[in-house]
């Protein structure tokens, strides 16, 4: 029998084959970020004048003077076209999952008509561009039919070349000056933490610090499939994940595709990947099987946050095209199949000062672990105060299918520390009082706080089931989608923990004017600190029951629908601390939740017709055609064999009833789930669609996929119109 479903399966058995991609060099050092105009590509191609400029503005922030942009253009034109590129373009990641870009050729014309071209390239084109932005989601900021919106570049983040085009980072915001995309929260994020970080740092542990840095190093999951089983599967291609499929007989059970040999197929995918990511700078570290089968993770080393989440984004970007090359789909959908481990984007976030000191870090001696342990208790209290918020940022239509999963963290946020520090933060909860401590008093707190072993990271237990755990030197935010920008997620975190701080250091001063030493007001704040916050420390599993039950007890929220949890954005306390940090105006912040409603809505909207479609016209007939055979064959039993026909044919005759029961369980749920789609469409308000989709629509989706499920194990093999799991996750 030909169908779709038989010709990819033939061609994935017997004409694919490796295909082998060599480095342009035997050392990925002679050739890593040969893509990307660095400091020894600017120092080569432009003046010392601008070189010495542009490097001074990154450090401190300062805007590119506009003549000296005129020459960093120039030598950005001449190194891009050294390198065969024709055009250029401003690359910006607007208020959805993707990246965008606009090319344009370097050439002007002369004479219009006499043919008369040169190359050309400005400082005005490097700094500013006006993509149209009538197509990008902006929440209310602007009106669809005015179409200005703004790219302006950021030199922090060093351009690159893709396809002979010259990428150059911007930031995107419309003509009234709100921001359209990721970065420019981000960035101003990263600037509120380094200043309230600097302002603790210098006033209390080291005068020397002038630059506090967050840091990310992501670890990106992904599954893999063949492409030709990718396009028969029209789920898939339209809604990243599998709304259909019986559990294969063998899928993660044994744990034996975690860390196992990676495929050839695979490792020729990932080393090509990895030739690609080096040439664009991306420090590309780690490459393994994951959990789940077909699944696989690729981790870079620790880089300034900014550069990082771009560097994820152009990796993302990459991994489809290098895919294709191999004959392969990448899926970053957070569970594109049922019953086996999703795909995160763990982020792994710390902080580090210009004196090369990691924050986060345990030091040698008690007061490099009072600093350490001043960073871990605000952080601790920013989470605690603000989890609904983390929440927020991490919750979107397709990580609800992984948050409380068997492999992910559940929708309750908590932070994992491991026995060192908290056995550290009870000893210094239950010893320092608000009266002034006997020398003796003071003298055994300092010598318990140096206690601190350096082991701790090795020895602290990397807690997958918490959503924000502590690894030794840093947190991991591990509730993250794997489809995610990190940004979103990184921007609420830098805001709570800038805030927090800013709250911290005034507490603090406050004692000292009071008379209280340095030391003493420091470890009195703490100490209550660490009270407040005890509630969202949690070391247990997170996956069980208890820690439902527990955490409502402690006071902690459990919200698991994305519309409800976006409400977080808008609370009063939010707004307030986002604008106290000029991050966002309560404008941009409700701008993002109508996009992020939106976006869901729409999201369960293409799943639920892409189901309706399948379930009626595929699914349904299918089974109307086996059901055909099997009445056909009961008939020629019952001419055959008489009234014994009804013990001999009982199997078949129980699949009959059984198919009509479930393709006319199907034929209904598919209708009313047709009519709860119409009359959510007609409330005017999308916050109020997106959570009727999600309260009487998405269910539907379930329920239908379990009759059709159902009857995958009941229909012929052969007349099976989609690919199944065992074929998917295992060819």
């Amino acid at each position: 029998m030909s169908t779709l479903r038989f010709e990819a399966l033939k061609g994935t058995i017997i004409e694919r084959s490796s295909v082998i991609m060599e480095p342009p060099a035997p050392k990925t050092s002679d050739y890593f970020a040969c893509n990307v105009f660095d400091k020894p590509k600017m120092k080569k191609h432009l003046s010392q004048n601008a070189y010495k400029h542009i490097l001074d503005c990154i450090d401190s922030g300062r805007k590119i003077d506009r003549k000296i942009a005129d020459h960093i253009a120039l030598g950005m034109k001449s190194w891009a076209i050294e390198n065969g590129c024709t055009h250029f373009t401003h690359w910006f990641n607007p208020l959805t999952d993707g990246t965008a870009e606009k090319h344009d050729a370097f050439i002007e014309f002369e004479k219009i008509g006499e043919n008369l071209i040169f190359e050309s390239f400005n400082g005005e084109q490097l700094s500013q561009a006006e993509p149209d932005a009538s197509s990008f989601p902006s929440g209310g900021i602007r009106q669809t039919f005015e179409a200005r919106g703004y790219t302006a570049w950021d030199p922090s983040s060093p351009a690159f070349i893709i396809n002979k085009t010259l990428c150059i980072p911007t930031i995107f915001i419309s003509y009234t000056g709100e921001s359209l995309d990721h970065k420019t929260a981000l960035l101003k994020s990263l600037q509120a933490i380094d200043k309230a970080a600097v302002n603790v740092c210098s006033e209390y542990f080291d005068k020397n610090v002038k630059k506090v840095t967050a840091f990310l190093g992501w670890e990106q999951e992904y599954f893999l499939i063949d492409e030709l089983l990718y396009t028969a599967r029209p789920d898939l291609c339209l809604t990243g994940r599998t709304l259909m499929g019986h559990a294969s007989p063998k899928d993660q059970q044994l744990d034996d595709h975690y860390f196992s040999s990676i495929p050839e197929r695979v490792s020729h995918f990932m080393k090509h990947l990895e030739i690609e990511a080096y040439k664009l700078g991306i420090p590309l570290k780690a490459r393994h099987n994951e959990v789940a089968p077909n699944q696989f993770e690729c981790a870079a080393i620790f880089e300034e946050c900014n550069l990082a989440v771009d560097h994820n984004q152009i990796l993302m970007d990459v991994m489809r095209r290098i895919a294709s090359y191999h004959n392969f789909k990448v899926l970053f959908h957070e569970k594109p199949f049922k019953g086996i481990n999703g795909s995160g984007k763990h982020s792994n976030w710390s902080l580090g000062t210009n004196t090369g000191i990691n924050l986060l870090k345990p030091g040698k001696n008690p007061k490099a672990n009072m600093q350490f342990l001043t960073y871990i208790i605000n952080t601790l209290v920013a989470v605690y105060d603000n989890q609904d918020l983390l929440r927020a940022a991490i919750m979107s239509n397709s990580n609800e299918y992984r948050l409380g999963a068997n492999e992910a963290p559940p929708a309750i946020i908590s932070a994992f520390l491991g026995t060192e520090v908290s056995t550290m933060l009870d000893q210094i909860e239950s010893q320092v009082s608000d009266k002034i401590m006997s020398p003796e008093e003071k003298t055994k707190l300092k010598l318990n706080i140096g206690k601190i072993p350096e082991v701790i990271l090795d020895s602290t237990d990397r807690n997958r089931t918490s959503p924000f755990a502590f690894t030794g030197n840093r947190f991991e935010f591990r509730a993250v989608g794997s489809r995610a920008n990190c940004s979103v997620a990184l921007i609420a975190l830098n805001t709570a923990v800038a805030n927090q701080l800013i709250v911290f250091k005034e507490k603090v001063d406050t004692l000292i004017t009071k008379g209280v030493k340095k030391d003493e007001a420091i470890l009195r704040t703490l100490r209550k600190l660490i009270t407040y916050s005890k509630s969202i420390r949690f070391d247990g599993d997170g996956y069980s029951d208890s820690w439902v039950s527990e955490a409502i007890r402690r006071g902690l929220t459990n919200i698991n629908i994305t519309p409800i949890s976006l409400e977080a954005y808008l609370q009063p306390k939010t707004v307030k601390m986002f604008e106290k940090l000029n991050i966002m105006t309560e404008k941009e912040l409700e701008s993002r939740v109508e996009i992020r409603n939106e976006m869901y809505k729409k999201e369960i909207q293409i799943e639920s017709r892409v189901l309706g479609d399948l379930a009626i016209n595929h699914i349904i007939p299918t089974a109307i055609k086996y059901q055909t055979r099997l009445i056909e064959n009961v008939k020629g039993l019952r001419e055959i064999m008489g009234e014994d026909y009804k013990t001999l044919a009982a199997n078949e005759l129980l699949n009959i009833r059984e198919i009509s029961e479930h393709t006319e369980a199907i034929r209904h749920k598919v209708e009313k789930m047709r009519l709860e789609r119409a009359k959510a469409n007609k409330n005017p308000v999308i916050k109020k669609q997106a959570l009727l989709y999600a309260q009487n629509i998405k269910p539907y989706l379930e329920e239908i996929r379990k009759h059709i499920d159902t009857l995958e194990t009941i229909i012929d093999n052969e007349l099976w119109p989609l690919p199944k799991y065992r074929e998917m996750l295992f060819l």
